[in-house]
């Protein structure tokens, strides 16, 4: 094994032929980190761009904010929420599913940095880790639990550590919630959802038994994960629906039509997981990324193969030139994007470092031009995607 600035890699499996577009690659990727090597870089060449208007620029001191950060809503009327910035954060790789698992108190720290700096959207669920990351979650929110929106989530079966399949029947359900409250060191949820729809309990069922946790005080707000518009429309008939949380990136866009349409029908919020698909569209992971099967999901996806990346590298040129014209990395051109798409779509990017996390609030700093979002999107349209998302 070698490393290049971090990312594993295994050189004796690079054929020469290969070297120098991986070697490309390589290069690219290291555009975001040479971005954040000064916290100040992307404050001054995005101010001093001749392309950019004072309309596309908003608030870009995302350390201090001596008011309140711009929001987004969830929801509608009594189950809307409001949301700082515009995004949550995603908890899950603080714990799970990304080859290293961070020291805790670095993480805990991050929250809390987070939360200073605006953010009161988190996400976690008792599947991640499972359950290591509710306890994080909840030693490091306890300070400011209250001012907070916390949502997790249930729908599995967990057997020996490990995933054993879907079960949202109403009495497990009731227990991951009390045993989720335990570990996040609260009495309530405020957005609980069904992780994954399970095919052998009615969605009606489910709903329900939310229903009557929102009754009991032990939830506010009611959400699904990876639903079909026809079960968004029979949960939602039975309690009201606050967001739907869907895999929703440039590379991943299938949620639009149907799904969003569904959503803006019905006033129910929409929170794009992995909007820059799993580090993907940041030029992080290249050809020779190597994942940790324990405890990464990427190595068993189609579009996180060696071949796939360099396929789909087109996309992430096109979103990094995008960005070098306007002074944006790539995550935060990917986030924006999203934010574009809109008023009531809230990503949640996920993140280990605090200069990341700077990184993806800065991007609710930019505003599309109507001209731009359409010639981007476009080009985006126009790029073949090589592998399943799944």
């Amino acid at each position: 094994m070698c490393r290049e600035q971090g990312i594993r890699l295994n050189c004796k499996a690079v054929s020469e032929n290969n070297f120098i577009i991986i070697q490309k690659i390589i290069m690219d990727s290291n555009n975001r980190r040479n971005f954040l090597k000064s916290g100040s870089l992307f404050g001054a060449s995005l101010l001093a761009s001749p392309l950019l208007t004072n309309a596309s620029v908003k608030n870009l001191d995302a350390g201090n904010y001596a008011g309140k950060p711009a929001q987004r809503m969830l929801g509608t009327g009594k189950h809307s929420i409001n949301i700082n910035h515009g995004m949550g954060l995603g908890c899950m790789g603080m714990s799970w599913h990304r080859t290293f698992i961070p020291d805790r108190k670095p993480m805990v720290a991050l929250i809390r940095k987070a939360y200073d700096m605006g953010v009161n959207f988190f996400d976690t669920a008792e599947a991640y880790g499972p359950w290591r990351n509710e306890e994080l979650v909840g030693e490091a929110i306890q300070p400011f639990r209250k001012k907070i929106i916390l949502c997790s989530k249930f729908g599995f079966n967990i057997q020996d550590g490990k995933l054993a399949g879907f079960n949202s029947k109403p009495a497990h359900i009731k227990e991951v919630v009390e045993q989720s409250l335990k570990r996040l060191k609260t009495d309530y949820i405020d957005l609980l959802y069904q992780h994954r729809v399970d095919p052998t309990v009615p969605i009606e069922d489910v709903a329900g038994t939310v229903n009557d946790l929102i009754a009991a005080g032990k939830v506010l707000h009611f959400g699904l994960s990876e639903a079909n518009p026809a079960n968004i429309r029979k949960a939602h008939a039975v309690q009201q629906l606050t967001a739907l949380q869907t895999e929703y990136s440039l590379i991943s866009r299938d949620p639009e039509g149907e799904i969003l349409n569904t959503c803006e029908e019905l006033g129910i919020g929409f929170v794009p997981y992995s909007p820059v698909a799993r580090g993907l569209l940041t030029g992080y992971i290249n050809p020779l990324t190597k994942y940790v099967a324990d405890n990464d999901n990427r190595d068993t996806l189609p579009r996180y193969t060696p071949e796939a990346v360099t396929a789909n590298w087109p996309l992430m040129e096109a979103i990094a030139d995008f960005g070098n014209q306007r002074g944006l990395t790539a995550a935060q051109v990917s986030l924006a994007w999203l934010m574009a798409q809109k008023p009531w779509i809230v990503p949640i990017p996920g993140t280990t470092k605090q200069a990341h996390l700077q990184e993806n609030l800065w991007s609710g700093a930019y505003e599309f031009s109507n001209e731009e979002l359409k010639t981007f999107t476009e080009k985006i349209a126009d790029i073949k995607i090589t592998g399943a998302r799944n």
